[in-house]
């Protein structure tokens, strides 16, 4: 059974910086994997903000976040980073972490297979 719990969501003043992790159980680690990030503001569509192929290391951002955010993988833990800098107001929102077999990483939800349960990001002074 696979699961995806993340963490280090919270409140930060803008210009601020938060790390998200995820941590995965049950994905094999010897297969090529999607894993990355999705956010879904109140009234908004879930949107695609960060993945990267775990067997190629090729990361991919969506253009609002670019330069801002880093992510990350540890294969040996199976787990996912996303840095997050220079945070404003527009990047409130819950965060999902999510992953499935794949090689190469699309940004609709509909692509993934598993997902966590999200962590708040709160940006307001």
């Amino acid at each position: 059974q696979v699961q995806l719990a993340e963490s280090g969501g919270g409140s930060v003043q803008p210009g601020g910086s938060l790390t998200l992790s995820c941590g995965a159980s049950g994905l094999t680690t010897d297969r090529s994997k999607c894993m990355g990030w999705f956010r879904q503001a109140p009234g908004k569509e879930r949107e695609g903000v960060a993945f990267i192929v775990t067997g190629a290391g090729r990361k991919e951002y969506t253009s609002s976040v670019k330069g801002r955010f880093t992510i990350s993988h540890d294969n040996a833990k199976n787990a996912v980073y996303l840095q997050m800098n220079s945070l404003k107001s527009e990047d409130t929102a819950m965060y999902y972490c999510a992953a499935f077999y794949a090689t190469s990483c699309p940004f609709r939800p509909s692509a993934y297979t598993y997902w966590g349960q999200g962590t708040q990001v709160t940006v307001s002074s």
